[in-house]
């Protein structure tokens, strides 16, 4: 059941789980600065794993911004020679990407259907 209206945010939208950053709530304009600033300071840890699951299982609403943001996340991934990989992406969130034309650099290929094209910043075995 989504939270009352009224209802204050999470303490935090992201949560780090062993190799899954797992994000939660709102997905919307008026939480990426919110976000990027958890994010980022993840990202600027030394241990990072070279391959990095975003689990989406646990967002509740959704914008355009959320595509920006996923986008700014893979180009961060690639600048610092990582992996990324994203699991239960909402459907309106892959609608939306489709929509902008950028569904390829969001949606992970199907495990076991990379072959020699295999893209250097998909995570092997995503699904």
């Amino acid at each position: 059941m989504p939270p009352a209206k009224n209802s204050p945010p999470p303490a935090h939208l992201s949560t780090v789980i062993g190799e899954v950053l797992k994000v939660k709530g709102a997905l919307n304009l008026a939480n990426m600065p919110r976000l990027l600033s958890e994010t980022e300071a993840y990202a600027s840890q030394n241990t990072l794993p070279d391959c990095l699951t975003v689990d989406f299982a646990e967002v509740e609403d959704i914008d355009s911004s959320a595509v920006s943001l996923l986008l700014h996340w893979r180009r961060k991934a690639l600048a610092s020679g990582r992996s990324l990989r994203y699991v239960h992406l909402p459907a309106n969130l892959s609608a939306l990407a489709e929509l902008y034309g950028v569904s390829d650099l969001i949606e992970c290929p199907m495990a076991g259907a990379m072959g020699k094209d295999q893209r250097p910043d998909v995570c092997p075995g995503a699904n």
